[in-house]
This record gives structure tokens, C-alpha cells and sequence, in this order.
């Protein structure tokens, strides 16, 4: 609800980490039939995985839609254009918004290796094997300013786009764009997109048009 008829397509909010986590639907749905024992069944499961996900680096979020909530804070901003490296990514785009502290530190890395070091400059345990392999000395991590936002690497992954708020411009770049761009975070591969920003627990954005893709 609340897409332009003729809009299809769907938006996947993550952190986009590779290492042991969960991931939590925006839209969970429990049938009732099944009885109060299922429910509750199912929250000490969910409370379980939390707990086995404390202190790694994934809290991913899943959200579908084209930005029709209305809650968080509307934006324009500047987002990495990546393929999707993981798996049944396929016919996917990934936009990736970084700190500002991040950027310089992540140009010519991949999303992977910038998602290891945003992890360790935000974690508690920086001697875990998450940071035993940075490419870079903790030395020269950079630092995280309170208050900033977003706190943390996040992305979107963008799926059956139509021509609509821009898309058509950003599927044409996309394919235009060179291979290492797309594979290794870069300044060749950015566009300016509006976007809604939620900085609640599972914080995340969404694209509401893409104002630009060179």
C-alpha cells in the first residue's frame, strides 16, 4: 500500500555483514490458531538467537515497500552502488550508505571488508577474530563521532525495479558501470538518491527517488 500504481518492487534494509547472525522480518505474522503456547514458543526462540548474536556484527532488518511508512526522516544522500555478492542476489542492486569517517577507509575495499571494519570500530571485544584481519592497524581505524548518522554501514538491496522515481536512471548506470566498481566500493560508482531514514534500534533507510546517477 501506499505505491504509485505500476511501482513493484522491493527493498531489503541490512547490515550487510558476513558473519553469524539471525534475520529479523519487519512484517512478522503469527496466526493465532496455533494458541498462545506457539507464541510463546517462538519469542524464547527469537530471544535464544539474539542471544547467540550478542557482541557479532549482524542486526539486519527486512523491510518490503517503496517507502510508503511514515515515520523516520527524508533526505537526500549520497550512496555506493554495489553488485550483490552473496547468495540468490541475482537481478538485485545494492545501494550502500557510509559514515562519512568510513569513506576514505573503505574506498577500493569490498562490502565485505568494509563491513569487518565498521564492525570493529563499534565493537567491545576489538581483539575477536572479526579484527584479526582488517588490512589496516586499529591504530588507523577511524572514529565515530556521537550523534552520527547513520551510526553505522548500512544498505539497501533493491529488487524489480520499474522505470519509475528514477530507477530507470540508476538500471541504466548500473549496467553502463565497470565490473571493479560495482565489486570494490568507489567513487565512480555513487548516486544521489532521496531517502527515508529510520534511526531506531534497527536502523535502515529507504529510497524514495533516485535524483542522480552519472
Amino acid at each position: 500500500m501506499g505505491s504509485p500504481r505500476g511501482l513493484i518492487f522491493v527493498q531489503i534494509e541490512a547490515i550487510l555483514l558476513w558473519h553469524n547472525g539471525f534475520v529479523l522480518s519487519a512484517a512478522m505474522k503469527l496466526i493465532a490458531a496455533f494458541g498462545f503456547r506457539l507464541v510463546i514458543g517462538l519469542v524464547a526462540a527469537f530471544v535464544c538467537a539474539a542471544a547467540a548474536g550478542v557482541g557479532a556484527p549482524v542486526v539486519p532488518s527486512v523491510s518490503a515497500g517503496s517507502g510508503g511508512q511514515s515515520d523516520g526522516i527524508e533526505m537526500e544522500q549520497m550512496l555506493y552502488l554495489q553488485a550483490p555478492d552473496f547468495q540468490g542476489g541475482g537481478n538485485s542492486i545494492v545501494l550502500v550508505w557510509l559514515p562519512e569517517p568510513l569513506e576514505s577507509t573503505c574506498l577500493g575495499r569490498t562490502m565485505k571488508e568494509c563491513a569487518n571494519i565498521d564492525y570493529c570500530i563499534r565493537t567491545m571485544n576489538p581483539n575477536g577474530p572479526q579484527c584479526a584481519h582488517l588490512g589496516i592497524s586499529r591504530a588507523q581505524l577511524p572514529h565515530y563521532p556521537a550523534g552520527m548518522q547513520p551510526r553505522r554501514m548500512i544498505s539497501v538491496v533493491l529488487r524489480y525495479l520499474d522505470n519509475s522515481h528514477g530507477y530507470d536512471k540508476l538500471k541504466v548506470f548500473y549496467k553502463s558501470a565497470s565490473q571493479d566498481s560495482l565489486e570494490r566500493l568507489s567513487s565512480d560508482a555513487t548516486i544521489r538518491a532521496r531517502i527515508r531514514y529510520n534511526s531506531g534500534s534497527f536502523e535502515g533507510f529507504t529510497v524514495l527517488e533516485v535524483l542522480s546517477a552519472p
